[in-house]
């Protein structure tokens, strides 16, 4: 081939392909789409986020100058990814876990959830074994084993109780769901609405209720001297929670109260509850209807808080408003006994634990509670309950720190550009010295667990302190 044909080749060839690059010019990255769904977030961070002074003067968080640096990195970045990651760098820094990002989820995904209606039932949703991986551990073989792992663990001749609780609500345990489309009649290769989703729930939780029950009763039978229970690990949950506790100890628990941030989202919540107050009142007996009446007067002041705004523009500088920034709930019943409450329909209404069948006390020896820096949320409201009103020893590290949640779907905003749905928390649950539940729970018996430890190295420095936090519960050496 001569010479002359080779640069024509040539010539074509760089032709093809400068066109073709031509054609896939990828555009330059503009920041201002992201600038300006960073300015809706700062907006809905002053609407909506119930721990923006906590984040403030506890945490001390300087939230303008973390908003200013992710501007900063978001006008600097090289593409969507950069901006992406300045984001989520934001929720990190501000340490709330209850503040989330959700981004947009792709087609694939969204499909598999809609076909599989058991795709959100997974065990990597709860927290891994650890007292259970202990050397001296040995299992206990029952038919609620499947959902609450269980067995004893034996020092010398005293006698542990383990059960872990890997999530307070079914969603870490796949069985739970299949087990719930059988009996529901649910054809698992069909599509499954929101409708359908909350009766596998409902029902889920129903059993998973029945056999946390079951799992006491049997540890009791195998002669236990005290019971621990393991909720390293675990992310939260449903309100369940509050009825487990009051399921492991006699003493009668009282809960404590909870602040929640003024806006539309609270007044359509407390206006809901208080026409269902005073609708259960019309056919209640004459000394319930009463109280019921009184509650629901009580929960139309704190509607009337609610509708009440108070500027948060003062945080932004590091300053308190002159107002109060959070409204108090209405507390009907910190504690009550289940018995005087069963078969009444408005009961869940006024002391929530009541949306469960339990019974206190089924267990009423020294209990101990193991938890992690990943015990969060409903978790730590049950660990930190449990501690306030000194019916169980914590050990472990210091929790996550996640606090009160979103209530009732939570108050999102979906950002114009990205699509990314922005959820903050809406509630505060107070501990019993009246501070925020955010600020986890400390443990009675330190264990030295390191950030970077699996749960079989976690098992061996737990085990190692197991001693010392029974001799704290008056169960001797013998």
């Amino acid at each position: 081939m001569s010479g002359r044909w080779i640069a024509a080749i040539a010539a074509v060839m760089f032709t093809v392909v400068a066109g073709s690059a031509a054609a896939i010019e990828v555009k330059p990255f503009d920041p201002k789409p992201w600038l300006e769904d960073l300015a809706q977030m700062r907006q809905a961070f002053s609407d909506k986020y119930v721990n923006f002074e906590w984040a403030v003067f506890e945490r001390q968080a300087d939230m303008s100058g973390l908003f200013a640096d992710t501007q900063k990195r978001v006008e600097t970045a090289s593409n969507d990814a950069d901006a992406r990651a300045a984001f989520d760098r934001l929720l990190r820094r501000i340490g709330d876990g209850h503040l989330e990002l959700q981004w947009p989820k792709s087609g694939a995904t969204k499909l598999a959830a809609a076909i599989d209606a058991c795709t959100n039932y997974d065990p990597a949703n709860g927290g891994a074994l650890v007292a259970a991986l202990a050397q001296c551990y040995v299992s206990l073989d029952t038919p609620q084993s499947a959902i609450f792992p269980a067995g004893v663990i034996t020092l010398g001749q005293r006698r542990v109780g383990v059960i872990k609780i890997a999530e307070f609500d079914p969603s870490a345990t796949p069985v739970l769901c299949r087990e719930a489309l059988a009996a529901l009649s649910i054809p698992a290769e069909k599509p499954c609405n929101d409708t359908c989703s909350a009766r596998i729930d409902a029902w889920a939780q129903v059993r998973m209720n029945e056999d946390f029950i079951g799992q006491i009763e049997a540890l009791k039978a195998a002669r236990i001297d005290a019971l621990l229970v393991d909720v390293a690990g675990n992310g939260g949950g449903t309100e369940w929670s509050a009825a487990a506790a009051r399921m492991l100890t006699p003493i009668r628990l009282k809960s404590g109260g909870y602040r929640f941030m003024r806006g539309p989202h609270w007044v359509r919540k407390l206006g809901n509850l208080e026409n269902n107050l005073r609708k259960a009142a019309e056919s209640a007996a004459p000394e319930d209807r009463a109280l019921l009446l009184k509650f629901a007067d009580q929960t139309a002041q704190s509607k009337s808080d609610a509708a009440t705004h108070c500027d948060a523009a003062p945080f932004w500088e590091g300053k308190r408003p002159a107002c109060s920034f959070l409204a108090e709930g209405p507390v009907f019943l910190q504690s009550a006994d289940p018995a005087t409450l069963r078969g009444k329909s408005w009961a869940p209404l006024v002391f929530s634990p009541m949306e469960y069948q339990y019974s206190e006390g089924i267990w009423r020896g020294p209990l101990i509670v193991l938890v992690d820096s990943g015990t969060a949320s409903a978790s730590e409201g049950f660990a930190g309950e449990l501690q306030d009103n000194h019916a169980a020893l914590i050990m472990g590290e210091h929790t996550y720190g996640a606090g009160c949640g979103h209530t009732d779907g939570g108050t999102p905003t979906t950002l114009k550009n990205t699509g990314a749905v922005l959820q903050v928390p809406d509630c505060v649950a107070l501990r019993a010295d009246g501070s925020n539940a955010i600020g986890g729970v400390v443990p009675d018996v330190l264990v030295g667990f390191r950030r970077m430890d699996g749960p079989r190295l976690k098992a061996v420095v737990f085990l190692a302190k197991l001693p010392e936090a029974l001799e704290r519960v008056g169960v001797q050496a013998r």
